[in-house]
């Protein structure tokens, strides 16, 4: 029988890769055990959010293994922003937002233009503690482009000048900063 993980969302695309890449446990998702918690994401970093949470819900659930992750986007012109903020910034929606960091970045050379997708993921088994950290890099783009996904995807430019949401999603699959963090937990777990 494999061993349980808990995983700490409610995303399906999430959950499905977690699956995906952890297939030698039994990932489970945290509405099948019937447990709603909410964590409040307060600390500086990705990863130390990640930890307060699988920690939190872990402990909550006397013990038991459960992954969580946290990520977003750091702009390396405007000083890591929005980072451990990225879905709280700002109220609109995702293209609202894409918009706004668009703004805020008018007239500014592509070179200037960095931006990092980060994504941490934390294990916690009761007190031990098992985080891995991966990221990709691009630009911001100077319009939104793209139909094939949400959140950044239609303003986060790769070297070759497509936005992520410009790429079909078996390629996008293969760049996910989230799909490399849990590659690398998974190997953490051997």
């Amino acid at each position: 029988m494999k061993e349980e993980i808990i995983i700490a969302s409610g995303n399906k695309g999430k959950i499905k890769e977690a699956q995906e890449i952890l297939s030698e446990y039994k990932v489970i998702p945290i509405k099948e055990i019937g447990v709603d918690i909410d964590v409040e994401e307060d600390k500086e970093t990705f990863e130390e959010n990640a930890i307060k949470k699988a920690s939190e819900i872990s402990k909550y659930l006397n013990g038991k293994r459960c992954i969580s992750d946290d990520s977003g986007i750091e702009i390396e012109y405007l000083n890591g922003f929005p980072g451990v903020f990225t879905k709280r910034w700002h109220s609109g929606t995702d293209r609202d937002r894409n918009l706004e960091i668009i703004k805020k970045l008018e007239g500014i050379p592509k070179e200037k233009r960095k931006i990092k997708w980060i994504s941490a993921i934390a294990l916690a088994e009761g007190d031990k503690i098992i985080t891995a950290v991966a990221y990709i890099e691009g630009y911001v783009a100077e319009n939104v482009r793209g139909e094939n996904g949400f959140g950044f995807d239609e303003i986060f430019e790769l070297e070759n000048g497509k936005t992520l949401a410009e790429l079909s999603s078996e390629e996008k699959n293969e760049l996910s900063a989230r799909k490399m963090a849990l590659e690398i937990l998974r190997d953490k777990l051997k």
